[in-house]
């Protein structure tokens, strides 16, 4: 099998574990709050993380390199992981992943004042077409917009700041740090909301939390490989392969069925992040490769980064450094 099939076929994998983590937390999310479900996720993703993180033999302390945009990311990481467990409770698949699908768009457009990315016509017209994908979705003024769909909208938003933050500093950073320091920080915040919102929960749905946490590390796991197998112009744009799986589980779970508005909205915002993606790969095009190197969907801290440990694996292993990611201070 030829590696880019490979890649592409285990990050199809990935992403339709993940689509199954979402259908449980939209589960879940009709009984629990959404900050009672994050923090127990994180509760539970802890030992994995740990298991994870165990073989990273880098010298040095818990203390980030980068505290000022450590702590941005990690809250913007809690900020999303709430905004995006509310969501996928409250909003049909379908609806949720199409507003997520406008990261890469938002990415773009911070990478200009973070990274001092270039970003030239064809791309802005991409992000153009692709916000006005998710105008198509959203349909304001004939449709209701709920809480639902500010708080998609505000995961997309923090994702994106998070991931731009770790293109910026993750080369300076230990992985160890930049993958605990936000689950530590979604433990603490939700933790503390949870005695106002904490609904007792029988065994059966703490074992639907197991699953959940066991489905991230095995999409995770996946993504890891996908990368290791093939290019990532390849393997990237398979994350959009979830609005298939979205409207597979909608129907057979939730009795959802997405509308032709929602679809053409959902295809617009698609094609945008896959045009964006392939320009990123080409080198004379895109200095930093933003959204190519975030290798993963908008990240909620209740699960270890891939990206994170795909970076700690290559500097690990000796890797040949990519020219177009050397860190912040040396271009």
């Amino acid at each position: 099998m030829q590696a880019n099939t490979k890649g592409a076929l285990m990050a199809l994998a990935a992403f339709g574990i993940f689509a199954g983590h979402d259908v449980l937390v939209k589960v879940l999310g009709g009984n629990y709050n959404a900050v009672q479900i994050v923090f127990f996720s994180v509760l539970l993703g802890f030992p994995i993380a740990t298991l994870m993180l165990m073989r990273d033999r880098a010298g040095g302390n818990l203390v980030p390199v980068h505290p000022f945009w450590m702590g941005f990311r990690s809250l913007a990481v809690v900020v999303t992981a709430t905004s995006a467990f509310y969501a996928f409770s409250s909003l049909p698949l379908t609806t949720v992943y199409a507003i997520l699908f406008a990261t890469p768009l938002i990415i773009t457009v911070l990478s200009i004042p973070i990274l001092g990315e270039t970003v030239r016509l064809r791309r802005w017209m991409a992000v153009l077409v692709g916000l006005g994908g998710v105008l198509i979705v959203l349909r304001p003024g004939s449709s209701d917009l709920t809480l639902g769909h500010l708080a998609a909208l505000i995961a997309a938003f923090g994702g994106a700041f998070a991931s731009i933050i770790v293109r910026k500093i993750g080369r300076e950073e230990r992985s160890v740090v930049m993958i605990l320091y936000p689950m530590v920080a979604n433990f603490v915040v939700m933790g503390c909301i949870l005695p106002f919102v904490y609904v007792p929960m029988p065994l059966i749905d703490l074992g639907m939390l197991a699953l959940i946490a066991a489905c991230a590390f095995g999409a995770t796991l996946f993504i890891i490989a996908a990368y290791r197998a093939g290019e990532a112009v390849i393997v990237a744009p398979m994350q959009y392969s979830q609005i298939l799986w979205a409207t597979f589980y909608g129907a057979l779970f939730f009795n959802e069925f997405p509308d032709g508005v929602t679809l053409i909205g959902a295809g617009v915002v698609i094609a945008s992040g896959i045009y964006i993606l392939t320009r990123e790969g080409r080198q004379e095009v895109s200095e930093n490769r933003p959204n190519l190197q975030t290798r993963s969907r908008p990240e909620t801290g209740t699960y270890p980064r891939a990206g994170t440990l795909l970076e700690r694996d290559e500097m690990r292993e000796g890797t040949p450094p990519d020219p177009l990611d050397k860190p912040e201070l040396e271009r």
